[in-house]
């Protein structure tokens, strides 16, 4: 392996609280590397600047090419395509990095660290869920910007959480036929936390583009998917059957996005040993976690949007270069009061624990079934009865589902957190670090299957 490349501060996460911490820290004076597993900066949130056909379409792509642009004359160094897969508290980090040419490991050290790693989808499992035609929001979302057709689908957004407005309005922009929004929270949930913006007008008038972009797609509350119908062919959805817990009916649908709000990637902290505070990276005012020179921004610290991830991206960096942050905090804390509105609006209700059946699959890697879950005690009997958590995606899809339908959270991370070609961690290479490229937008079409 060839010798660590060295920086005063390493970004791991080129999303926007990422990329406002790398610039924040290099304009003022700091060396700094940012490290992203994907092809172009801009993290989930970013990944397209565009959801509705609207003056907020331009605005908000803009706002990204600017970040960006920031970022590049900021002398901030960026390098895409590497994969963390193994860090400590004194100072160093492993990535993995994919070439044409190979696979190899790259080591990095650090005087501070910035933990900007997202959050990702929450799934949680019913019968049918892992049908063909059955997505994630972000997934299907994802798909759509890479290349995938929804023209002329019939297609049923459901789950609980902002998102589904977003990507529901994104779909229909790109030909779909949305059926339906289906949201679990209850209405009266719902409306006072709308309230609550009244001091920020621009997230209701982004709700109410959204919602205006669907007047043919039915909103429903207080209502939720109970399962997913195969075609007669057992190769493709039909259906899906949604309860309001009174009542049950049928829609049909060629394709659901189904999605319960986000979880935080903490992965990474949790290895460093950084403290978690009710399943988020615990911060003070200034993003510092409880390991020395290690900071956190963004949705590890609070699922909250991107005005936060873009202020505690800012306060982190400046932190980092020893400059001032006070004149941030006011609107970081009304950020986070938002958060807060956020998860008591959103909350999961109990009837959702209800939903699988005893042969319905809830760790989709190793094939367990929820019949299987009912008698051990605690995650590490499970993993040990089971191998819940042992496949690939190292209980990050089926770990939130087990902690909510079983209230038992995953215990330990263990490195490394993706899997590595034991050749990688041999292989020697001369390449030197590219310097700040974004390449130009590419569609890459994604082949329908049967």
């Amino acid at each position: 392996m060839s010798p660590p490349s060295t920086t005063d501060v390493l970004v791991v996460g080129a999303g926007p609280a990422g990329i406002a911490a790398a610039t924040a820290a290099a304009e003022h004076g700091r060396k700094v590397i940012v490290l992203d597993d994907n092809r172009k900066p801009g993290g989930q949130i970013w990944r397209d600047s565009s959801v509705i056909a609207s003056p907020a379409r331009s605005a908000s792509g803009s706002r990204k090419q600017r970040a960006i642009d920031r970022l590049q004359r900021s002398g901030a160094t960026l390098l895409s395509g590497h994969t963390v897969f193994s860090a400590s508290a004194s100072g160093q980090l492993e990535t993995l990095r994919e070439l044409a040419t190979g696979s190899f490991a790259e080591r990095f050290r650090f005087e501070q660290l910035i933990l900007a790693t997202g959050a990702r989808e929450r799934f949680l499992p019913f019968p049918g869920w892992t049908l063909p035609g059955v997505f994630g929001v972000g997934g299907l979302q994802a798909l759509v910007r890479a290349g995938y057709s929804v023209a002329g689908k019939r297609i049923i957004v459901a789950g609980t959480g902002p998102l589904l407005l977003a990507v529901a309005a994104h779909l229909s922009h790109d030909g779909a036929n949305v059926v339906a929004v289906i949201e679990q929270a209850a209405l009266s949930s719902l409306i006072p936390f709308a309230a609550s913006l009244w001091r920020q007008p621009s997230k209701l008038l982004q709700g109410a583009q959204y919602r205006a972009s669907l007047s043919s797609a039915s909103y429903r509350t207080a209502a939720w998917v109970a399962e997913a119908i195969p075609a007669t062919d057992g190769r493709s959805l039909s259906a899906v059957r949604i309860t309001d817990g009174k009542r049950t009916w049928t829609e049909p649908c060629d394709l659901l996005a189904c999605g319960y709000h986000l979880v935080p990637n903490t992965e990474l902290a949790e290895l460093i040993g950084c403290t978690l505070q009710r399943g988020f990276v615990q911060v003070d005012e200034q993003q510092r976690t409880s390991v020395p020179n290690v900071f956190c921004a963004g949705e590890p610290t609070g699922i909250a949007g991107l005005e936060a991830a873009l202020l505690q991206g800012e306060i982190a960096g400046r932190a980092c270069a020893g400059v001032a942050t006070a004149s941030l905090r006011s609107r970081a804390n009304k950020e986070q009061a938002f958060a807060r509105g956020l998860a008591r609006a959103f909350a999961l209700r109990p009837e959702l624990r209800q939903l699988p059946q005893p042969g319905t699959i809830v760790c989709r890697c190793e094939d367990v079934a929820f019949a299987n879950l009912q008698h051990p005690s605690g995650w590490a009997d499970i993993k040990l009865q089971t191998r819940c958590g042992m496949g690939p995606c190292q209980a990050r899809v089926c770990g939130p589902a087990v902690e909510f339908l079983l209230g038992s959270k995953p215990s330990s991370v263990r490195q490394p957190l993706y899997p590595v070609p034991l050749h990688a961690l041999t292989a020697t290479t001369e390449h030197a670090p590219e310097p700040f490229k974004v390449e130009p937008e590419s569609i890459h079409k994604v082949e329908e299957t049967a």
